[in-house]
């Protein structure tokens, strides 16, 4: 099989994560590999395991992105995948332009990947035009069905972002020497109970929310807040404004920016506690699965993907949305008596990739006309 994926870049983010682990499997079963995008630093990773890279600006939202039409319809025609897999909106709509002119007997079988609950209207509603659409939760499904009743539900396919169970096993702890470290770094959080936030600096990630929790719990001096992520350089007021609403509120000794971090895992599996308090529903919720993974309690707005994942394995964290005087209630129970997080989940890093390949298989030999 032959496989062209297109996105905007591969600089970094879930979706460039997920074309590159989709790109490795693909090799590793001896599929041809071609990833579409603007590049950026994970094209080495991509060339790595064989995929080839072909540089176009696919991501610009400009008008004269259109011109990409052509030679994109020149690079299907070239190429002849079996298969092109589209994941963002301004490449799928250069590409759906580029392939619906081609001729439906002959041309590659076009897959969709609804990655996140983009504003509704007719410039997302591309995110639809599979032959196949992908919806990476349950809860994008219902979002899609709601909102695009063009698309037929018989297209749409649940397949769960997923991770390596080798890559974050249960009960995994860091080494000595990360765990010293990091207390070097930041001693404030030595021999603390530490309640963790994780994620980009961004209004919707509840760090208010988290600022009404830790002032509820003040009072206990073993408790310690940590906000593990980082500021984009256009985020960095809002950085300022938390900072101080966090003064403000008295809290600047009970909590902890560790900035941009590539030991994520390791802060998470030293945590007592995760939250996940994002104010609008996430398509999926990575690093709370992350954490579930390691075995470590989440609390989290029942909403989205991050409800999907605590209803079915850590239903004790699951709170209201948008309440954080109950989450200030659940998190106190968490600290008190935490239930065993499950060692084992279904949201797999192989069973995701297995269950993309098995939607590319659908098609490709299929009689067109039977397709839908």
């Amino acid at each position: 099989m032959k496989v062209l994926q297109i996105i905007p870049e591969m600089e970094s983010g879930g979706v460039e994560r997920g074309t590159l682990e989709l790109a490795q499997f693909l090799g590793s079963l001896g599929h041809e590999s071609i990833v579409v995008s603007g590049g950026g630093k994970m094209v080495r990773q991509l060339e790595a395991c064989g995929t080839r890279h072909i540089t176009m600006p696919v991501g610009r939202k400009r008008f004269s992105s259109l011109l990409q039409i052509p030679k994109l319809r020149k690079l299907f025609t070239e190429e002849d995948p079996d298969i092109i897999h589209l994941r963002s909106r301004v490449p799928a709509w250069l590409a759906w332009f580029a392939w619906n002119s081609m001729d439906p007997t002959s041309r590659p079988r076009l897959i969709t990947t609804v990655h996140g609950f983009n504003s509704v209207n007719r410039y997302s509603e591309i995110m639809t035009c599979g032959e196949r659409v992908i919806c990476v939760s349950e809860s994008i499904r219902e979002h899609v069905l709601k909102h695009y009743p063009r698309c037929t539900e018989n297209k749409l396919r649940v397949i769960h972002r997923g991770i390596d169970p080798a890559e974050y096993p249960h009960g995994f702890r860091p080494t000595a020497e990360w765990r010293e470290d990091f207390h070097r770094q930041f001693p404030e959080t030595r021999g603390k109970r530490l309640i963790t936030l994780p994620g980009r600096i961004t209004r919707l990630k509840g760090h208010e929310d988290f600022a009404i929790i830790l002032n509820s719990l003040a009072g206990d001096p073993s408790i310690h807040g940590v906000i593990a992520g980082g500021a984009h350089p256009r985020k960095a007021a809002y950085l300022d404004e938390i900072k101080e609403l966090f003064k403000a509120e008295g809290l600047l000794d009970k909590v902890t920016f560790t900035g941009g971090r590539s030991d994520l895992r390791e802060i998470l599996a030293i945590s007592t506690i995760v939250l996940s308090l994002t104010t609008q529903p996430e398509s999926f919720g990575r690093t709370t699965l992350e954490a579930l993974g390691l075995g470590i309690p989440v609390a989290g707005y029942d909403h989205g993907g991050v409800g999907e994942q605590l209803r079915l394995l850590y239903p004790a964290g699951c709170i209201t949305p948008n309440d954080p005087e109950r989450a200030t209630a659940i998190v106190r129970g968490l600290l008190d008596d935490p239930p065993q997080v499950p060692n084992k989940h279904p949201f797999t890093l192989a069973r995701m990739l297995e269950g993309t390949l098995a939607v590319y298989r659908e098609l490709v030999g299929r009689d067109r006309s039977t397709s839908h």
